[in-house]
């Protein structure tokens, strides 16, 4: 069966109400699997083929953390371009809930991603922002969040393409919600090989006294004790 049509039945499969749910509440939604051992497998040895990318971050010199990552060109690679298709209907859903919670008033977000990526490249965003990010023993990601210019779209997706505990040791997602007037909280997060994690770009609603406000995110890997991890990071908005 032909990867866009594995990958599209599977993102059909996802109980997208509970992952809504899920993301409201904390910020972030664990999802099942998207990519076989196969497809991760291919990505991984894309890595070293730098015809695949348009640019090649070192992390160390921008002091970013340790490792490296490395940016997609267009055109994205099968696998990459069906799930990043096929995810954003249901995360567009979902942002344009939060922006109405949030009484934001800025255009809705388009149920169609290349209709998005339109208004991106209109506003002079137009670098493709899929990533495969790369960790050896001792590496880790600082605390960040992955905005491009103006537009940004407030939903993410990391999918890892190897196995915790086979792979390496260590190196668990992390999110920390930096709450108003309160210490911030910290969430750490581990996925299986092919599965994704959707988490919020930026802010998310969080329901107060008066209303829903905005609770900043930011996201980063701690330390890689053992191993080798890699893994595909989705970042909906285009890059100037």
């Amino acid at each position: 069966m032909p990867t866009t049509t594995v990958i599209q039945e599977r993102v059909n499969a996802v109980d997208w109400e509970n992952a809504a749910k899920q993301l409201s509440e904390s910020g972030y939604a664990p999802i099942g699997a998207f990519l076989s051992p196969q497809v991760c497998h291919a990505l991984v040895e894309l890595f070293s083929q730098e015809k695949c990318f348009r640019s090649h971050v070192v992390m160390e010199r921008y002091r970013f953390g340790k490792g490296d990552y490395k940016y997609f060109r267009y055109p994205l690679p099968e696998s990459v371009e069906s799930l990043r298709t096929a995810t954003y209907p249901h995360l567009a859903k979902i942002a344009n809930d939060w922006n109405s919670q949030l009484g934001n008033e800025a255009k809705p977000f388009p149920f169609d991603h290349q209709e998005f990526l339109a208004r991106c490249h209109k506003a002079g965003q137009k670098q493709a922002t899929p990533l495969l990010l790369h960790y050896e023993a001792g590496g880790y990601n600082c605390l960040h969040q992955d905005l491009y210019g103006d537009i940004a779209f407030p939903l993410q997706l990391v999918v890892m393409l190897g196995q915790q505990g086979r792979d390496w040791e260590g190196g668990e997602f992390v999110l920390v919600e930096n709450v108003p007037r309160a210490q911030s909280r910290a969430e750490v997060i581990t996925a299986d090989q092919g599965h994704g994690i959707i988490f919020t770009t930026r802010y998310r609603p969080v329901k107060g006294s008066r209303g829903p406000y905005r609770v900043s995110l930011r996201h980063g890997v701690s330390r890689i004790r053992r191993g080798t991890r890699y893994t595909l990071g989705i970042i909906y908005h285009d890059a100037k």
